[in-house]
């Protein structure tokens, strides 16, 4: 009787590896996202992981988990257990610039998650007040070389995409405009409307609008190529400023140990989102970058963040920038 129950439970035991993998996902799979509902990366993440679900054969919940600048919702997702039932969609911030800004960040992008697969890039413009004087981008880095003192720059807060990116750009041109916080991305683009601050950088999906609209001056976009979405606005490269190259990339990412199979299945749904081609079409029309074939893989996104950890905490730390 013995050996028939230590028979019995070695089926089971076996049973419950490869087989449980294979079976995944039989529940609903959670994917946070660490900003507020209606923001490009939890839009990205509602675009992507509709599809996801089709393939997956399995709903994929939202859960949005805001604050610390994405780090408190993807602190969570590390923490969570690593059986594909909770992933997140991380971010520059949260996987790029977060060591830097962060003393007391409690987790490490490059160690602490399985990378699933890069998502989408929304690409970084440098834009001005409708009655900045600057027409163009070379009258901008000159306006602000010989007027940095009383030029005042917009941001969504230390942390923020637009605090980072314009960062970035300051410490290319060595310059130190005053910058204006804000608390989000709107508040500061409404005072740029209204010509209370002058300039900032920031995501095209919160630019479109006010550009195509006439209501903000849009000085260059910093990627290779101009973007179907605002086919008039030069590149960085074509502007005179080809060193400034920035987006603020999205991606999956699941918690530490989430085994290779489920991690695959995962990527291999993402994959097959990115290809089809309602999906394109939506990332497309918000100004959003689809990476190729490459550029989705696991192994790619890993040694991504790897570069993009070392690529923010210098820029950042000689800003002397840390978030609360």
């Amino acid at each position: 009787m013995l050996r028939l129950v230590l028979a019995a439970l070695a089926v089971v035991a076996l049973g419950s590896g490869p087989a449980s993998a294979q079976a995944y996902p039989n529940r609903p799979v959670t994917l946070i996202v660490p900003f507020a509902a209606g923001g490009p990366t939890d839009i990205i993440a509602r675009i992507v992981g509709e599809h996801m679900a089709r393939t997956l054969g399995q709903q994929i919940v939202v859960e949005n988990v805001a604050g610390a600048g994405g780090t408190t919702g993807i602190t969570r997702g590390a923490q969570a257990k690593p059986d594909g039932y909770t992933i997140m969609m991380g971010h520059m911030g949260t996987h790029g610039a977060a060591p830097a800004l962060y003393p007391r960040l409690r987790y490490d992008p490059t160690k602490d998650f399985e990378p699933i697969g890069l998502a989408a890039g929304t690409p970084i413009l440098i834009v001005g007040r409708k009655a900045f004087p600057p027409n163009t981008l070379k009258d901008l880095i000159t306006y602000l070389q010989t007027n940095q003192a009383k030029v005042n720059q917009a941001h969504a807060g230390v942390g923020s995409v637009s605090h980072t990116t314009c960062t970035m750009l300051q410490s290319q041109l060595k310059v130190k405009s005053t910058l204006v916080a804000y608390r989000g991305t709107g508040p500061a683009l409404n005072d740029l409307v209204g010509g209370q601050v002058d300039y900032m950088c920031d995501q095209i999906v919160n630019l479109v609008e006010q550009i195509k609209a006439g209501n903000i001056r849009a000085y260059a976009i910093a990627t290779p190529e101009r973007s179907p979405a605002l086919p008039d606005v030069p590149t960085t490269k074509e502007a005179g400023l080809p060193q400034y190259q920035v987006s603020a990339w999205n991606a999956l990412f699941a918690p530490k140990d989430t085994p290779k199979e489920i991690v695959a299945r995962l990527n291999d749904a993402l994959d097959k989102a990115l290809d089809d081609a309602a999906t394109r079409k939506r990332l497309l029309d918000l100004g959003g970058v689809i990476p190729d074939k490459a550029g989705r893989t696991s192994a790619w996104l890993g040694n991504f963040v790897k570069a993009e950890v070392d690529r923010w905490t210098p820029i950042l730390k000689a800003a002397g920038a840390v978030a609360e």
